[in-house]
């Protein structure tokens, strides 16, 4: 016998171990495998392998091949913020304690006027709220942003300005449906407000609303801006309408607004002066 052969018996024990070993591997894989004793599941077809439920019986592939399949059964579970209820009237105030008011922006935004109300309320540094129409966000984008970035709500002010109580529901969910889809596509997320052209808002428009998971906010003041009363009397409807939970609404499209972007300049001061503070609603 050579130095380097093995003794007889030592080559037996050996063989016996090495048969043990593989018939361990091979229990350890089956175990491993989910569902029918055929092997591991086919791809359906059509779309990604599903990860949990019974896996439908296949033809078998090699243990390699599945231990490489993406383990997705452990992706961490998607939720979907909660749908608000469905409303019988709109929010018309806050409620807030303390002196809070909110201050609102319409049809925007306005490449002529929504810059220079957002350069005011930077000065100040407050946020508002800011319900825009789809036609006029799809074209502003960079606006969008820019109130996003400065801390400003972006709200639902559907997409061409109609009148909603005249619109059939299918009507309704596309006006209000393609501006969330367009703030959604700029922003990140969908917005959680909307507020119906002209306060006219009915049973359809509450329902769908809530659908798309936004909240129906109206108004306590109307500075009726858009009928381009004159600075002044913009200014004095607010400072006389001022109270804790007040929601003012002033327009930032929809025409000539420079009537509206000097009254910002001259109330806003007046009201933080006056111990307001000027907020956004919670969600």
């Amino acid at each position: 016998m050579k130095k380097d052969q093995m003794l007889p018996g030592r080559r037996s024990a050996l063989r016996i171990v090495a048969c043990l070993g593989a018939a361990a591997t091979a229990g350890l894989l089956v175990t491993e495998r989910p569902g029918t004793s055929g092997g591991a599941a086919t791809r359906p077809a059509g779309g990604p392998q599903i990860a949990s439920g019974p896996r439908a019986a296949g033809p078998s592939v090699r243990a390699s091949a599945y231990r490489l399949q993406p383990m997705t059964a452990y992706t961490a579970p998607r939720y979907r913020r909660a749908l608000p209820p469905v409303r019988q009237r709109p929010f018309l105030r806050m409620s807030e304690a303390g002196r809070t008011m909110v201050l609102t922006f319409d049809d925007g935004p306005d490449p002529r006027y929504t810059p220079d109300i957002l350069r005011t309320l930077r000065e100040y540094d407050v946020r508002a709220m800011f319900f825009v129409c789809g036609e006029m966000a799809t074209d502003n984008r960079d606006l969008l942003r820019r109130m996003a970035d400065d801390g400003h709500v972006v709200g639902n002010h559907s997409w061409s300005h109609p009148l909603i109580t005249k619109l059939p529901p299918s009507g309704i969910r596309s006006e209000l449906g393609r501006t969330s889809e367009v703030i959604e596509d700029v922003l990140g997320t969908p917005p959680l407000w909307y507020r119906a052209p002209f306060g006219a808002w009915n049973k359809h428009s509450f329902e769908i609303g809530a659908e798309l998971g936004m909240e129906p906010l109206a108004w306590t003041v109307d500075t009726l801006d858009w009928t381009e009363p004159g600075t002044r009397t913009i200014v004095r409807r607010v400072m006389e309408g001022a109270g804790p939970g007040v929601v003012v609404l002033s327009h930032d499209a929809g025409g000539d607004r420079a009537q509206s972007v000097a009254a910002l300049r001259s109330y806003l001061p007046k009201l933080l002066d006056g111990g307001y503070r000027i907020t956004v609603p919670r969600r």
